[in-house]
This record gives structure tokens, sequence and C-alpha cells, in this order.
């Protein structure tokens, strides 16, 4: 059940709005000294090489961060995913993409806490292999990060950030987000959610959004679509975060970066993006 690997789509379109969105939520919970709790449940290998054999086979990159690599117009609030970024990969040439776990270490005090949850086998071993001499501050488990939420939360600190990034490979994996993120809102209303969803031509994908903004909390949605939906097949044409707890300034960085991203990625003329803010059912549309 377990066949996804992430290490053939690392660098895509999704990931970067996946991580511009980690990175500024990052940069908001280390403006206050307090130390936090970064949860990633499904982490994945945590840092992946460009030219691997995965990578080349689907050359899903060469849309995405190849793109981005030797901008030199970027929005000013990408400019701390970029700097990670060339960081990862040490130097001009692209040679790596991070992955989210690795990105949160960069971003990341000494003060706070990381776990890092991942069932499949080979990308724990991977994963546990990139932090094996991070000390105590990281946490690695092959664990279901669905069930690890449950007793990480609320932290010690009562402050938190979550990362939910399922393959969504079985249609299980959209209503235990749903679930999961109910139960997390009860356990801890002051928490930051990240959930990134997929656009795929399935009821599942399409009806996930709209149960996310039934949630008793504040929310914030971006999506980014890099074409027109397929005709033929099943292939991703975007991609969305749903943020809970959006911090302040979320709203105004995306603002600023989304036009850019969309006009450097897209693929076709129906490339697109789009951002939400609203609380439960409530509903605004701030751009599109």
């Amino acid at each position: 059940m377990l066949s996804y690997r992430h290490a053939f789509h690392a660098g895509n379109h999704a990931d970067i709005l996946k991580h511009v969105v980690l990175t500024l939520c990052l940069e908001h919970m280390n403006a206050k000294d307090k130390p936090y709790l970064l949860l990633d449940t499904h982490a994945g290998a945590g840092l992946y090489a460009i030219d691997s054999e995965q990578a080349k086979k689907t050359g899903e990159y060469l849309d995405g961060i190849a793109r981005l690599w030797n901008r030199i117009d970027l929005p000013a609030p990408m400019k701390p995913y970029m700097d990670a970024l060339q960081a990862c990969s040490g130097g001009l040439k692209l040679r790596r993409y991070p992955g989210s776990p690795w990105l949160a270490a960069h971003f990341a005090r000494e003060i706070d806490t990381l776990r890092f949850c991942e069932l499949h086998s080979t990308d724990f071993a991977l994963l546990r292999r990139e932090f094996k001499e991070s000390g105590r501050r990281v946490k690695v488990e092959q664990h279901d990060g669905f069930e690890a939420m449950k007793a990480a939360l609320p932290p010690p600190s009562r402050r938190g950030l979550v990362l939910i990034d399922p393959s969504y490979e079985i249609k299980s994996d959209y209503p235990k987000v749903v679930t999961a993120l109910k139960d997390a809102v009860k356990r801890f209303a002051t928490g930051t959610y990240l959930v990134w969803l997929p656009f795929l031509p399935t009821i599942e994908a399409r009806a996930l959004p709209e149960k996310l903004k039934k949630l008793p909390a504040d929310w914030l949605y971006a999506s980014l679509s890099v074409r027109g939906p397929a005709t033929k097949g099943h292939g991703m044409h975007g991609s969305a975060m749903f943020v809970v707890n959006p911090p302040w300034t979320l709203k105004a960085a995306l603002e600023e970066s989304m036009p850019w991203l969309t006009q450097v990625l897209a693929l076709d003329e129906m490339a697109g993006w789009q951002l939400q803010t609203g609380t439960g059912a409530a509903e605004r549309d701030t751009a599109r």
C-alpha cells in the first residue's frame, strides 16, 4: 500500500508552493523567543538528489525548481526559501532539493523540537540517516503521522506547527486528513496546521477543500495551477495549501508571491492562482 516515493516528484510545482508556505510560517514562528514543536506527519526521505534516477525519470523538477533557480527577480517573501535551497545545494548549481524535514531543521532553532514521521521503510531509513547526528531536538519515527498527532498535541510549549502532507495514493487519506484536523483543533486550538492538497480529477480531491473550510477556526487557502486539467489520465495540474490558524503575515506575503510564481511556472494559458481566507464556513476571496 505504500508505493509512493517522493524522489520522483521532488522540486515540482507542488513542492514549491508547499515549501514557500512552510518557510513563511517557520519564519513567523521564529519571531517569538518561546520554543515550538514542528510535527511533519509524512516526512519522506528528507533530502533528494536532482541527478538521481528517480528525478531524471520524471523530470518534474525541470518545470519546477529549475525554472526558479537563476531568477534575479524573486519577490521579497520568497528570498529565504531560495536562500535555503542554495544552501542545501551548496552553491550556485542545483544539485539537491530539500524535503520539508530539511527545511524545518534549517529554519528551526536549537530551542525548538522537530518530530518527523514516515512509514515507508526505504524513505524512513534515508530520513533517519539524514538526521542521525541532529541531537535531542530531532525525533525520527517510523510511525503513522495521523496517530502521532494525537500523542503530540498539545505540545508542552503550547506553540506548534503541524505539516500534513500525505500522498493521497489511497482514498482513505482524504477522510483521515479531515478527522485528524478536527481532533487536533479540539486538542490544540491555537496550533497552526498546514495541509497540502492535490488537484486531481477525483471526487475525493475536489471535495476536500470544502470540508476543511468548515473547521471551527481561521483558515487560509492558497492554490496554484500550472496548466488546465488533463482531458485524459489523472495527472496533477496544480495543488493547494490549506492553513488553519495562519500567521497574520502569511496572506500579504502570498499576495506578493503567487502572481510571480504562476507566471514563472505556467505551462499553458489556463495556469492561475487563488487566495482565500475565512472562518468556519465563512469565506472571502482576496485574489485569483
